[in-house]
């Protein structure tokens, strides 16, 4: 049975929640027992697609790898990201893509980025029944405005604005939140203020969950690992190195099915 927004609420302040990101049937399948949320990130348009960011991912992308990762997987929540231009139009177009998302894809909850900008679309979706899981900090679809990911709401103000947004959220209905690559002090303060759990990344151990990219977590991308991930194991080099012995094999006239 699959696990509910309700169950990882109960969390807060407990054992923390693992969410993991995944993106078919088979990486989804791998992480399941282990994970509490599966999160169906837009960061499949780097680590699937090649592209530079997020930004150009679209809902029938998100839709079709929700969909797999929906057939992968029994136990973890799944949550998918709305991605760019679903939601910032305004609360009809935001309905439809979360609709979709949980109609068609199977996922059971919807993320979107931003702060005060983003509360009619919250209110929104938990007026029709949709739990919503928020996104402040670095937020990969303004990537442009950055310039950099480099750590955001160092500054009081910025840190102050920050915490302002993140209570605002909850009062809007919010599910969780996750905050991405903030200072450590910063997020164990938005996590000590709010009643609903926060997930970190780059944000320090002191939120109520983690969250990590798959291809960071198992070392896919040997040549890349940024400053907030940690890598578990090498994946990536042992499978350039079995495809090597593999290739070899086959020009040598020693590989012989079975």
């Amino acid at each position: 049975m699959r696990r509910t927004i309700s169950q990882l609420q109960q969390q807060k302040g407990g054992t923390p929640i693992v969410m993991v990101t995944a993106y078919d049937a088979t990486m989804a399948a791998l992480v399941d027992e282990a994970a509490d949320t599966i999160l169906i990130g837009d960061s499949l348009g780097m680590v699937v697609q090649g592209h530079d960011n997020t930004l150009p991912v679209t809902l029938d992308e998100m839709l079709y790898h929700t969909r797999m990762v929906a057939r992968g997987t029994q136990h973890a929540f799944l949550v998918a990201d709305l991605p760019f231009l679903s939601y910032q139009t305004g609360t009809e177009d935001t309905l439809r893509a979360a609709g979709r998302l949980l109609k068609e894809g199977a996922a059971q909850a919807v993320k979107l980025e931003g702060g005060r900008v983003v509360l009619p679309q919250v209110q929104a979706l938990v007026g029709f029944g949709i739990p919503v899981v928020g996104h402040l900090g670095l937020t990969p679809q303004s990537i442009n405005l950055f310039g950099s990911h480099a750590k955001r709401a160092k500054a009081e103000d910025a840190a102050k604005a920050l915490l302002d947004e993140a209570r605002a959220l909850e009062d809007a209905g919010l599910a969780m939140l996750v905050l991405e690559n903030i200072p450590h002090e910063l997020a164990a303060q938005v996590t000590a203020a709010l009643r609903i759990p926060t997930i970190g990344i780059g944000a320090g151990p002191q939120c109520d969950g983690q969250v990590q990219v798959f291809h960071d977590l198992m070392g896919l991308l040997p040549d890349f690992l940024p400053r907030h991930a940690q890598r578990y194991t090498e994946c990536g080099r042992h499978i350039r190195e079995a495809m090597a012995r593999y290739a070899e094999d086959v020009r040598a006239g020693r590989f012989v099915s079975r």
